[in-house]
């Protein structure tokens, strides 16, 4: 059916949005284990005083606003810019406020909310749904706050190791680098060692929209958090609304019943605390590592039949680790790289995940540089040409000889 009113389409926008993290989006092996699971409930009261559990100070809240960059205010209307002027006893105020919500353990019920704004995907059919990016808008005032409670989260995580070192995704002195230098290394190993090295880079379908919140607050819980903290997670991850504005017309309410929230400073965070353990599983003649959701493995050696047997034993661990906490590896969408600078004749392996063979392919985007599988980096340099043509052209176009 085909909408034109404004409502219609905000409102099949945001049906559409609803239905990629509904309960029914997961496959019904793991409804069954969400259901078995979540009967247990997280008792996360502390009977001890532990030091991230205590009120925030002044210069927490003044590290946060410094961070900020503006960005569109959600449903209330305050901007990042009008907190930055607030004097000092207005800031004293806010402070208060957060401080009761933190020690109170409540949760405004406005910051459950934000406004969606569709922008559609490149080269898509604006006719899809779900051929649309979904931008939340939330809470300035919400985010702050958050900003305030990740610094501590991240420091209690680093400071306990819960995070695996081969997670490289918004943590302080690691970047994308870590990544590309890494997979690099092993590459040129292999060739120094004239070995084969295979290596395969996944993609895990709508990984935010369908984190289950159960398990990262289960993850948290394993973790020792009690407290102030964890229950502010507990209450900032549930009763997540949302409404879908196109032009000045907002739809109805809509629900996200699973997933991390889009636009928050802290769903980062979460996802990373739940994603990270999947690496855990690897055995140790597979390395692994991972940008977010970004998940790379490979394995070299001389024999490639080994080589196959090992990373379809991994993939298999790695399915069934995904299984079991509500994600989707989707083979069609991930890749296969072979490396190797042999030019005698030799088999490429082949692996699936769940009986579905993943692409084997002579290079890959990953990180934004273009891998080959020689290791000449003409691809990504032929890539960067292409894209400074298309600028220099626009000059040559817009330039005149005066």
């Amino acid at each position: 059916m085909t909408y034109s009113a404004p409502l219609d389409i905000a409102n099949t926008l945001g049906h559409a949005f609803a239905q990629v993290s509904a309960n029914d989006s997961y496959s019904a092996n793991f409804r069954i284990i969400k259901n078995r699971t979540e009967r247990k409930p997280l008792r996360f009261t502390a009977r001890s005083t532990l030091p991230y559990n205590s009120e925030f100070r002044m210069f927490e809240l003044r590290t946060a606003l410094s961070q900020v960059h503006d960005t569109s205010p959600g449903p209330d209307g305050i901007t990042y810019n009008m907190l930055r002027h607030l004097n000092t006893t207005s800031l004293s105020h806010l402070l208060f406020l957060f401080n009761r919500i933190w020690t109170e353990q409540k949760y405004p019920s406005q910051w459950h909310e934000s406004i969606v704004i569709p922008i559609l995907k490149p080269g898509k059919d604006p006719s899809n749904p779900l051929h649309y990016r979904p931008i939340a808008l939330t809470s300035c005032l919400c985010k702050t706050f958050e900003r305030m409670v990740n610094a501590r989260l991240v420091f209690e995580l680093e400071k306990q190791g819960c995070i695996s070192s081969l997670q490289s995704g918004f943590r302080r002195g690691r970047s994308i680098f870590d990544n590309l230098v890494l997979l690099e290394t092993q590459i040129r190993n292999a060739f120094v060692r004239r070995n084969h090295l295979v290596s395969i880079f996944f993609d895990i379908e709508k990984a935010y929209d369908r984190a289950w919140r159960y398990g990262i607050l289960s993850t948290l819980f394993n973790f020792g958090f009690r407290g102030n903290l964890p229950i502010f997670l507990k209450n900032f991850l549930s009763y997540r609304t949302f409404r879908v504005r196109v032009g000045n017309f907002y739809s109805n309410h809509f629900i996200q019943a699973e997933g991390v929230p889009q636009g928050s400073v802290l769903s980062v965070t979460l996802f990373i605390v739940h994603l990270s353990p999947i690496l855990h599983h690897l055995q140790s003649s597979v390395h692994g590592n991972l940008y977010v959701d970004d998940l790379q493995i490979s394995c070299q050696g001389s024999n490639m039949n080994l080589i196959e047997r090992q990373l379809q034993n991994a993939v298999n661990k790695l399915v069934a680790w995904c299984n079991n906490n509500g994600h989707t590896i989707s083979p069609e969408k991930s890749r296969c790289v072979h490396f190797c600078r042999k030019r005698n004749v030799h088999l490429d392996p082949v692996i699936h995940v769940q009986n579905v063979a993943i692409p084997l392919v002579d290079d890959i985007r990953f990180l934004g540089v273009i891998f080959d599988r020689k290791l000449t980096f003409l691809p990504h340099i032929l890539h960067l040409r292409k894209r400074c043509e298309r600028s220099l052209n626009i000059l040559k176009v817009l330039s005149r000889t005066s």
